[in-house]
C-alpha cells in the first residue's frame, strides 16, 4: 500500500515561505530523517514571491508550493513506505512555522484491490 500525503499549512512564516534555499535544505532534511533519499529536484522562485520546490525521493516523491502572502503552503508526499509522509509533513510544518496544519491521506493499493481510498 503506498500512501500520499495532501497537506495544507496555515499561519507560517513569510520569510521562510519566500526562501527556496530553506525549502530545498528543510525537504532534504525532512526526507533524510526518515532514511530516503533526494534522487532529482527542481526549484523555481517566483516573483515577486513564492516558491515551488519538487523532488524524486527513493520512495517516490514530495512537492512544496508557497504562497507567502498569505501565510500558506500546499505540500504533496507520496511514498511506498507507509509512515513517511506522516514524518516529512510535521518535519516541514515546524520548519515553516506552521499555525494550523490540515492533511489528508490517501492509500494507494498498488497491487490492485482498492483503487483510492480517502
Amino acid at each position: 500500500m503506498a500512501e500520499q500525503l495532501l497537506a495544507d499549512y496555515y499561519g507560517c512564516d513569510v520569510q521562510r515561505l519566500d526562501d527556496a534555499k530553506l525549502l530545498t535544505q528543510a525537504a532534504h532534511e525532512a526526507v533524510h530523517a526518515v532514511g530516503a533519499q533526494v534522487v532529482e529536484e527542481c526549484v523555481h522562485r517566483f516573483e515577486p514571491m513564492g516558491v515551488s520546490y519538487i523532488a524524486v525521493i527513493s520512495t517516490s516523491h514530495i512537492s512544496i508550493h508557497t504562497w507567502p502572502e498569505y501565510g500558506y503552503a500546499a505540500v504533496d508526499i507520496f511514498s511506498c513506505t507507509q509512515g513517511i509522509p506522516q514524518e516529512v509533513a510535521q518535519a516541514l510544518g515546524r520548519t515553516l512555522g506552521a499555525d494550523t496544519i490540515r492533511t489528508k491521506m490517501i492509500r494507494r493499493d498498488v497491487k490492485g484491490g482498492t483503487a483510492i481510498e480517502i
